[in-house]
């Protein structure tokens, strides 16, 4: 949620950062319910002083022996008055946070201009595109083929979208998670948190889900509760409401999730096997920091992820997203897309946000940076690091063989039981 004192100061910027990102946001409207609160309170505190002025006077006049009833009457209507207008500030209040809750996060100036991911900019590319002198298959294919794959009966058990591992495409998924927390808990210092998979309506709202992304979600209508889209939504809302020491910032989380999105807006998109699921596997990064460390940081956590495929020797490229298609809640968001040799195109495995302090106004995260010292906002960070998912379509595509086995990454082999090849079993 953006600063309302922000928007009051800088109106036409926040409009135009609010056209920029394709959003939503009656900024007049916020101004106006604004003017009314504060003329409100206004009146209310010189209401409280000739109420406590009165007081006054009729302590006085009854020491004096003389009627104070007009003063007392007079007293009682301004604590109507006061309760009156008390009544109007909560229902302003309430109608002013809709609106706030409505407008989205400001483009960091370092964002580029776009109206959509046509837009996007490519900041680096890594790794060699692969060329095979042999006909090479898709996941699909190539799952199907090993055994390690079913998306059919992921179907019948559940519905399209919702895929089933098998046998040693289990293994491999499961490799991949475990690769991925050791080396964010091992080598970048993160602590590992395994979280619920469900989260209340206070969380989404935190982490800027809700509401604008209540229909992209599976909800448990009987217990008000949300399916998590991301492992972000609950860690970072592990903070919620609290004040944190500013010494032991930044705090790093990693956390695996299963992660669940009802995709409302794919009609029409290619959503064969793992190209757009319902359900997939996700290792999430998660930062709490100083304000000035932010971006700086945000940076370090793209090198997190990045180093994730170096190692897998998967090559990708990085994005530099375009204020159309950054997310209601980020500043600035870099995505990471690996190489799919079968699709012939780059599929999004990552996306690395800094939301500044959006996300800490709405869950009302602060810190200290001394004992004592005035709370602050903190910025929220997280990155994907990455999505099972895509990824897994461009391990099994880049790593196949022309005997249709899959080489089994070097790193990955000491998760694997030290197998090196997933061959077929008939």
């Amino acid at each position: 949620m953006l600063d309302i004192k922000y928007i009051r100061e800088n109106p036409e910027k926040v409009k135009q950062g609010i056209a920029a990102k394709n959003e939503m946001g009656d900024v007049d409207a916020v101004l106006q319910l604004d003017e009314q609160r504060r003329t409100l309170i206004y009146k209310v505190e010189e209401l409280k002083q000739q109420r406590n002025e009165n007081s006054k006077q009729v302590s006085l006049l009854k020491k004096e022996g003389k009627d104070a009833a007009h003063l007392i009457e007079s007293t009682k209507t301004i604590s109507q008055q006061i309760k009156d207008y008390d009544e109007q500030v909560k229902t302003i209040e309430s109608e002013l946070h809709t609106l706030l809750s409505k407008i989205p996060n400001m483009p960091h100036e370092s964002t580029p201009t776009g109206k959509d991911e046509s837009d996007n900019v490519e900041v680096k590319q890594w790794g060699a595109i692969p060329e095979f002198d042999f006909k090479i298959l898709n996941h699909l294919e190539l799952g199907e083929r090993l055994d390690i794959l079913d998306f059919k009966r992921g179907g019948k058990i559940t519905g399209s979208g919702f895929p089933v591992y098998k046998g040693l495409g289990a293994r491999l998924e499961r490799a991949l998670i475990n690769f991925m927390l050791d080396m964010h808990i091992d080598k970048h210092g993160y602590t590992e948190i395994f979280p619920p998979f469900v989260a209340n309506r206070d969380s989404m709202y935190g982490t800027g889900q809700l509401p604008k992304l209540e229909e992209d979600m599976y909800y448990a209508g009987k217990d008000d509760l949300f399916l998590i889209p991301t492992a972000e939504v609950p860690v970072t809302n592990m903070h919620r409401n609290e004040i944190l020491d500013g010494e032991e910032l930044p705090v790093k989380y990693t956390a695996y999730s299963a992660c669940f999105r009802r995709e409302a807006g794919s009609y029409g998109k290619d959503t064969r096997g793992f190209l757009r699921v319902h359900q997939f596997n996700k290792v999430e990064m998660v930062n709490f920091v100083r304000p000035e460390e932010s971006y700086d940081v945000h940076e370090h956590m793209l090198t997190e992820a990045t180093e994730i495929l170096e190692l897998l020797e998967i090559p990708y490229r990085v994005l530099l997203l375009c204020s159309g298609d950054l997310s209601f809640s980020a500043a600035k968001c870099y995505d990471i897309e690996t190489w799919s040799p079968a699709e012939g195109k780059w599929l999004e495995a990552s996306s690395v946000s800094n939301f500044e302090d959006f996300q800490a106004r709405r869950a009302q995260i602060r810190f200290r940076r001394e004992k004592g010292a005035k709370p602050e906002f903190v910025h929220t960070l997280n990155g994907s690091g990455l999505a099972t998912s895509r990824l897994m379509v461009s391990l099994l595509e880049t790593y196949q063989t022309d005997e249709g086995t899959i080489v089994i990454p070097a790193v990955l082999r000491p998760y694997m039981g030290g197998l090196d090849v997933i061959k077929r079993k008939y």
